[in-house]
């Protein structure tokens, strides 16, 4: 049962992740008055480049950091339940609390730092630099926030947590969802935080020296992890989710959200993206954190 639903919470995550993605292209697109490439290219393309053969190798390490970076996005998937009632889809998430995907969350820029290092590329190298950087502050009002949201919930169990928020933990700490929505637009790549794989200004990032099966996994990471992010945000704001529907509604709306946030302002230097999370969001949750325990 248990290993029934792992692949299917795989199946769901990659097919929905893609979708997810190549929705993000054409919103974005409409957003700078032009048309995106079909919903499923990007999907399309991952199956294509995993049919290819690489063009370039640094080593073994240069290999071992998109696996460790794949491995990190299906590890936190499978510890956060896609739904807060039933029996089903909830993968590990009964040996695992919310301590633990915290910590598989840094798997990402630690795979993407141990890759890209060894390439020597500078666009790449650059890229991580900038990551690596911005990365403390950008979790310090999310980890704030959600350390604010097992504190009162009393649980760091993310079942529990969705199943007992009557009313959504948005609407009743709206300062900790706003503190960690910041760093969540971060997380998931857009502006005006999205100094790690700028377009344009360090051409394509740490992924830039990636090709073939390799840059599939990438591709299939980075869409498994977007759709864990997303339903992890759910289940600790949002109130989680009942079923299919009530879960790609509220991971929609969230989606479309963050992307239409990045489309609206531009890109901070990487100082900037720094200063401002460490100042704005964090204080935010900061308070947020000081009201929530004062008035319970």
């Amino acid at each position: 049962m248990i290993l029934l639903d792992l692949v299917l919470m795989f199946i769901i995550a990659y097919t929905f992740g893609f979708l997810y993605y190549g929705l993000y292209r054409n919103i974005t697109a409409r957003f700078q008055r032009r048309f995106g490439p079909p919903v499923y290219q990007s999907f399309v393309d991952s199956i294509k480049f995993f049919l290819k053969e690489d063009s370039t190798s640094h080593g073994w390490m240069f290999y071992l950091g998109p696996i460790i970076m794949m491995s990190g996005a299906v590890m936190t998937l499978f510890f956060i339940p896609l739904f807060n009632t039933g029996e089903s889809f909830k993968g590990l998430s009964e040996y695992g609390n919310l301590f633990l995907v915290l910590y598989l969350l840094v798997l990402g820029p630690l795979g993407n730092a141990l890759g890209v290092g060894v390439g020597g590329n500078p666009f790449g190298v650059m890229g991580v630099t900038r990551g690596l950087t911005r990365l403390f502050a950008l979790e310090m009002p999310f980890y704030i926030a959600v350390i604010a949201i097992m504190s009162l919930s009393g649980s760091a169990d993310i079942t529990t947590i969705a199943t007992e928020q009557t009313t959504m933990n948005a609407i009743i700490y709206p300062l900790l969802f706003i503190g960690a929505l910041f760093s969540f637009i971060g997380m998931m790549g857009q502006s005006p935080f999205d100094v790690v794989g700028a377009p344009v200004e360090v051409y394509s990032g740490p992924a830039s020296e990636f090709s073939g099966k390799f840059l599939a996994l990438l591709m299939s990471q980075s869409a498994i992890f977007t759709f864990a992010k997303l339903v992890l945000m759910v289940d600790l704001f949002l109130g989680g989710a009942s079923g299919f529907i009530e879960l790609i509604t509220k991971t929609f709306i969230l989606f479309l959200f963050v992307i239409a946030f990045g489309s609206l302002y531009g890109r901070f230097k990487t100082p900037q993206s720094v200063d401002f999370l460490l100042k704005v969001p964090t204080i935010i949750s900061i308070v947020g954190l000081i009201l929530a325990t004062w008035s319970s």
